[in-house]
């Protein structure tokens, strides 16, 4: 009984002691490295093409026949559609109208002109009269035939004359891949004009020449600069990251749900084994700042007072562990590593964050 109650005494005696004298505190070990600090800023946009041709018709009319669909790459010149006038009636009458009398004015002509040919032979009129006859004939002919392409412009929007230079064939500007064709056959086109901007046939656009444009907070734009170098991300294709370079910030910016926003523009570099589809969202990082093989640590391992930084090198390293504290000049920070200018070397060694000496309790094996 005795002995039974002289353990349980010793036993919370030594609970209390131990409890009353807690094991010290052990911390990592850090060695200042030599590396590159980088401060970067974020933007968010989307990527497209550089140039977008938007593809108008020169003429009225509906759809007959679309010839190229999106995807697809197109040269300059090449037809995309081409559109049915649908003639005005007005326009239509006075065409047929002007082609009947130039054909009554050429048919009373052309026999004056054949008696004027007779009796010229015969030799009862003069050259000159003569000639004059056949002026009015040959004016008679060519106003029939002007009548007859007016005519056929107004009903079928191209004459023979100038069957090549048809409006009724829309023909691609550039060359490049066509992004999207929003018509199909029978819908009505309104042709480009002083004050309708037209129907789009298609929109073209060179894809091997792509910019990110996106936007930035008033906070950071004052902090970069055109010609910075900037890493893209773009959220389709996430393994893989682009190389770019600034080429413009905006000298406006745009409030946007209560933030002032500046658009930026960059020239993306893409590889020729990946294709980027314009509209992908993307986020840049901007370098706003860099300082290379400068002294680096660990932000965490920094303790500040007032305006003062300071760290606790180590003078034993081995338990116990003794620290003495030591002020230090600090630079450029990227959110994890800092740069120190000043208080420090290569060889010290500092204190860096809490082991977890706690023995972690063993997960009962699932059956």
């Amino acid at each position: 009984m005795f002995v039974l109650l002289g353990i349980i005494v010793l036993s919370t005696f030594s609970f209390l002691w131990n409890k009353s004298h807690p094991k010290p505190k052990e911390y990592d070990i850090l060695t200042p490295t030599v590396g590159t600090i980088e401060n970067k800023t974020v933007a968010t946009g989307k990527i497209e093409p550089r140039d977008e041709i938007l593809i108008k018709p020169q003429i009225s009319g509906i759809i007959s026949e679309v010839f190229k669909e999106a995807g697809q790459m197109i040269h300059s010149g090449d037809v995309i559609a081409s559109v049915k006038v649908i003639p005005e009636m007005g326009q239509l009458n006075a065409a047929e109208s002007r082609l009947r009398v130039a054909e009554i004015n050429l048919q009373q002509i052309e026999t004056e002109f054949a008696r004027q040919s007779e009796i010229f032979k015969k030799g009862v009129i003069s050259k000159e009269e003569f000639d004059a006859s056949q002026a009015s004939y040959n004016k008679a002919l060519e106003e029939k035939s002007n009548a007859k392409d007016a005519l056929d412009i107004v009903r079928e929007g191209v004459s023979k004359k100038y069957a090549k230079l048809s409006n009724t064939q829309i023909r691609s500007t550039i060359t490049g891949m066509i992004l999207d064709v929003p018509v199909k056959a029978g819908n009505s086109v309104i042709q480009a004009n002083t004050f309708n901007d037209g129907t789009t046939i298609a929109s073209i656009a060179n894809m091997n020449d792509l910019i990110f444009r996106g936007n930035i907070d008033e906070t950071e734009v004052g902090k970069i600069k055109e010609g910075v170098p900037i890493v893209l991300t773009v959220g389709a294709i996430s393994d893989q990251k682009f190389d770019a370079k600034l080429e413009y910030i905006s000298p406006k910016g745009a409030e946007q749900n209560g933030a002032v926003l500046f658009e930026i523009k960059a020239a993306i570099k893409v590889p020729d084994s990946v294709f980027i589809r314009a509209g992908y969202s993307a986020n840049a990082e901007i370098v706003k700042s860099r300082s290379t093989n400068v002294l680096t640590i660990p932000e965490s391992s920094i303790e500040f007072s007032n305006d003062s930084a300071y760290v606790y090198l180590a003078k034993q390293e081995k338990p116990p562990q003794t620290f003495d504290k030591h002020f230090v000049k600090i630079g450029l920070s990227d959110g994890i590593n800092v740069e120190v200018k000043e208080g420090l070397t290569a060889d010290n060694k500092i204190r860096g964050n809490e082991k977890d000496t706690k023995k972690k309790k063993e997960e009962p094996k699932k059956q």
